[in-house]
């Protein structure tokens, strides 16, 4: 969740701790705070409750001040969210201050009995803990600060990743993680750590990315100097190149990154494609999956892991793979699934999906099913993350970076993906013949210019359905087949951003209880293309008008029947049914953000949501 930010170099590091707070607040804007080093072997710290501009208008008087120092923005899990309880934490000799994204499960133990030895505490935190304890090392051992800091590492469990100075080691860092992703940017006589790499884009190409249980000590005259946590013996870390581009982190002249990023899908979704569905050939090329193409499909069983949007995609690729591979799929929530004891052999399949590639529960899930014997694919769209990195193969969906917490492009990345192994995998297993197959590529690789259409003609009228329903205090949302979990995600988006409560079913079930709800008042959000169930749709639109419901409908083009029924309706191109969800979510992401704007909601930074959720 929370964002670390960290300057050791030549210019001035509140400029550049600052700026990096402000592109990682998507991580947790509960509250932020800054530290810098002084000449005098000093530290100067401001934190406060709020957002990174809360902070900027009492810490001004701290440019130009430093060329060290570090930053952290807070989403709250130990104590409310306060300025006592905004990080850094400082230890109560006032020589350690420590940031941490994390929970430290075992901090309570830790808490009593350094208050037996006189520690004392003023927040409600964990990291306050923590930074003590490193204190407790350095006084009771005599250890030095990086020797220190591994050893209360070693002590602790749970997941972090931590960045901590001392006054008396000017100008260190000392960094580790353990299931919370750091990364060190390497420049020219400078060194930046980060929560990712947008903080430092524009001033590097190169990063480590640290692995769990390595930490380092960062300094201008040694380095990056890593070492396991474990015994202290020395790493070589991987240089990688950064991806991502300045241009890809600011808002490009929309309102929101959520717009900008709807907008973006059918760049995304051609990018996720590019290089992997190449039509001349007819053929799919995935590496991931052709490298274990026999141990895939040998399956008797896939297991999609996820959490949130990510499992909505993973219930579409349950469709996806079952129609065209014919193999079993089950579509588990990872935060449930390592707590129900899960039966799992090494005849199955994993598919864990998470946008950030760092998703606390997916990832034990993932660890999990490893120690079982499967074999897992991970689908993530952050290159170098932590499910990257502990998967046995796996495919980038290529969608960029997304900034805003509700994900929109992530999303029909991940289906994309999905569609490429189910096809593949149907024509490999002889479920699929080449006239099929290749009907399904050109109809895939058709989905950017019609999601194109879609936007231009589904915006405006979106806009104006938002501002009908802005007041309301409740949404239903239908589907049938495929897009049954299109309905669910256009609830959760609604849910995220504009805090009106939503709820997603397939419309057979509106009979089986919602349909109690339904009145004047109950706007009903149905989705209605032409291919699949659309008689059954029609007959459940019947049913809505009887009671006086709204109905909000998206249909095909030229649809006549569904469209005469409804109040309002949105448009969008015909497509194969399996890809019908990719086109309907994209005016049910509009309308969510119109919706949202409309109540005057912070749509990038919905209240009590972040974009990486790296704790459980």
């Amino acid at each position: 969740m929370c964002g670390i930010v960290g300057y050791t170099g030549f210019r001035d590091a509140y400029e550049i701790v600052i700026n990096g707070l402000k592109r990682l607040e998507y991580r947790g804007y509960d509250s932020a705070g800054i530290v810098l080093e002084n000449n005098k072997n000093e530290v100067e710290l401001k934190k406060a409750k709020g957002k990174v501009s809360d902070l900027e208008a009492i810490a001004g008087n701290l440019k130009n001040t430093s060329h060290v120092g570090m930053g952290h923005t807070r989403w709250a899990t130990h104590g409310v969210p306060s300025d006592i309880n905004s990080h850094p934490h400082v230890s109560n000799n006032g020589k350690i201050v420590l940031v941490h994204n994390g929970i430290i499960e075992n901090y309570e133990t830790i808490k009593i009995m350094l208050s037996q030895k006189g520690f004392v505490f003023h927040s409600q935190t964990d990291t306050e803990v923590l930074a003590n304890f490193i204190q407790y090392f350095m006084d009771e051992s005599g250890k030095d600060f990086a020797e220190a800091v591994r050893a209360a590492l070693s002590e602790v469990y749970g997941a972090y990743a931590i960045a901590a100075l001392h006054v008396d080691y000017p100008g260190q860092f000392v960094v580790g993680r353990l299931s919370s992703p750091l990364a060190i940017g390497l420049g020219d006589k400078e060194y930046f750590i980060a929560s990712d790499a947008s903080p430092f884009v524009e001033f590097t190409k190169e990063a480590i990315y640290l692995e769990d249980g390595h930490m380092a000590l960062i300094s201008l005259d040694r380095g990056v100097d890593i070492r396991l946590i474990k015994d202290n013996s020395k790493v070589d870390a991987e240089i990688q190149q950064l991806q991502i581009s300045l241009e890809q982190i600011e808002k490009g002249g929309y309102d929101h990154f959520m717009l900008k990023e709807i907008f973006e899908q059918p760049k995304s979704i051609h990018d996720t494609m590019r290089g992997r569905l190449l039509l001349d050939e007819g053929i799919i090329k995935m590496a991931g999956i052709w490298d274990h193409l026999e141990r895939i499909q040998a399956a008797k069983r896939i297991i999609i892991i996820a959490c949130g949007t990510s499992w909505h995609a993973g219930l579409i690729g349950e469709y996806l793979i079952e129609e065209f591979a014919r193999i079993p799929v089950e579509v588990e929530y990872a935060s449930e699934f390592r707590y129900r004891n899960p039966i799992i052999t090494p005849k199955d399949v994993v598919i864990a999906i998470s946008q950030s590639g760092e998703t606390a529960d997916t990832m034990a899930a993932i660890k999990l099913a490893k120690e079982k014997g499967a074999f897992v694919y991970g689908i993530c769209n952050v290159i170098g993350s932590s499910i990257a990195r502990i998967t046995h193969a796996g495919s980038y969906t290529h969608a960029g970076p997304e900034i805003g917490v509700a994900s929109t492009k992530a999303f029909t990345a991940q289906l994309t993906i999905l569609a490429m192994i189910a096809l593949k995998l149907g024509k490999h297993n002889g479920n699929l013949n080449n006239t099929e197959f290749m009907q399904y590529l050109y109809e895939l690789d058709a989905i950017p210019k019609k999601i194109e259409e879609v936007l231009a003609s589904s915006h405006d009228t979106a806009k104006q359905i938002a501002e009908e329903f802005v007041n309301a205090t409740n949404f239903l949302y239908l589907g049938r087949g495929y897009n049954f979990p299109a309905a669910l995600e256009g609830a959760l988006k609604l849910k995220e951003i504009s805090y009106i409560h939503a709820e997603g079913y397939p419309a057979a079930e509106m009979k089986h209880g919602p349909i109690a709800l339904i009145d004047e008042n109950m706007p009903m959000v149905i989705i209605a293309p032409k291919q699949g169930y659309y008689d059954k749709i029609v007959s459940n639109v019947q049913e809505i008008k009887a009671r006086k419901g709204r109905i909000i409908a998206l249909v095909n083009k030229g649809d006549e029947q569904v469209a005469s029924m409804a109040d309002y309706v949105i448009e969008f191109p015909e497509t194969s049914e399996c890809f019908s969800p990719m086109m309907a979510s994209v005016p049910l992401q509009l309308l969510a953000y119109y919706i949202a704007v409309f109540r005057g909601v912070n749509v990038d930074q919905p209240r009590n949501l972040a974009k990486s959720v790296t704790v459980e």
